[in-house]
């Protein structure tokens, strides 16, 4: 009968911290060891379990199948073993421990990593790990403690934490604009250089707006053309600034550039889709002090910065919503 492999709380830390150093020598100088110690480590945690957790050369290292089931594992091992020190603890009071946020690429360098920055100063004993991705990651996914994404998350398994307020414009800078023409309808748009930005699954070019008449919402579904499409926000800002066309953005994003009048609003009348800012964290960790207050910080740092109007409203029977980072917590919002 072939024995149960062996597999010890220890292996499971430095197995994770292996994996995150990326290299034998990177985790020895992380665990204070030499790399030779890491290397038989490593080496007898194999023999233990009977299985090859990485394929190792001279230049790099990989998981095996085995390895990448060991990793998924024991990460969610140890953060269950943290959550419970949590919540048995004085750590319940005091936030301490790993908190591994989540958020996409233009938004979480330009919103969410410089609010980590005070938060840990703040927090000591909180170590955090941010990661940008184009998409937010499945909710089934437990890479992460906290996820920060536009629109309310279709899992009721989770809990969705509204956090500001933010709303999709449309825009273009004044120089295109006199030199183009400044779009009347919606289906102006079709005969304008549009920048196109894929978010999610959208179709690159497919814009939707929709009017108020009376009681009755109409909707349209616009076509747009152009030569510049991107997956990244910031890039797409920067065309639109150089004139290269009118652009689909966050308010978030483009604020400054509105205030400023770098940009100009288009086709303000008209409202585009909203998705507001939600932290999306599994229900199991609403317990858990490094959650509760990185969220309870989020929330209250972007209310503060609402709070400063930055965009003129609208003339006379455009429409009244709440614009963006000026109404952050009021109304709905927008973007990626």
């Amino acid at each position: 009968m072939t024995s149960a492999p062996v597999i010890s709380p220890a292996d499971l830390g430095f197995f994770s911290t292996l994996c995150s150093a990326g290299s034998l020598s990177a985790a020895a100088r992380e665990l204070g060891v030499t790399t030779a110690a890491v290397s038989k480590h490593l080496s007898q945690m194999e023999a233990r379990l009977g299985t090859a957790l990485l394929a190792r050369t001279t230049r790099r290292m990989s998981l095996t199948h085995e390895g990448e089931l060991y990793l998924e594992h024991a990460r969610r091992i140890l953060g269950a073993i943290d959550d419970l020190q949590e919540l048995l603890g004085a750590s319940r009071v005091t936030a301490g421990g790993l908190l591994r946020v989540n958020a996409t690429l233009g938004f979480g360098r330009t919103h969410v990593a410089p609010l980590i920055s005070t938060f840990v100063r703040e927090h000591p004993k909180v170590a955090v790990q941010l990661q940008l991705s184009v998409n937010p990651p499945p909710l089934t996914d437990d890479a992460f403690d906290v996820c920060i994404r536009f629109g309310p998350p279709p899992d009721a398994r989770v809990i969705a934490r509204r956090i500001a307020a933010n709303r999709r414009v449309l825009c273009a800078s004044p120089a295109y604009l006199a030199a183009h023409g400044t779009p009347k309808t919606p289906a102006d748009l079709t005969r304008h250089a549009c920048i196109g930005i894929r978010q999610g699954e959208e179709a690159y070019g497919l814009w939707r707006l929709s009017s108020r008449r009376g009681r009755k919402t109409q909707e349209v579904a616009v076509k747009t053309r152009g030569k510049l499409t991107t997956n990244d926000g910031e890039i797409a800002v920067n065309w639109a600034l150089d004139g290269h066309g009118i652009l689909m953005r966050a308010e978030w994003d483009i604020a400054r550039y509105l205030a400023s009048g770098r940009l100009v609003q288009v086709l303000p009348e008209y409202d585009t889709p909203d998705a507001d800012i939600y932290a999306v964290y599994p229900q199991r960790y609403q317990g858990t002090a490094r959650v509760r207050a990185f969220v309870d910080f989020l929330a209250r740092d972007f209310e503060r910065r609402a709070s400063a109007p930055a965009v003129k409203p609208p003339g006379p029977g455009a429409s009244r919503r709440p614009a963006g980072p000026a109404s952050a917590g009021r109304g709905k919002a927008t973007s990626r």
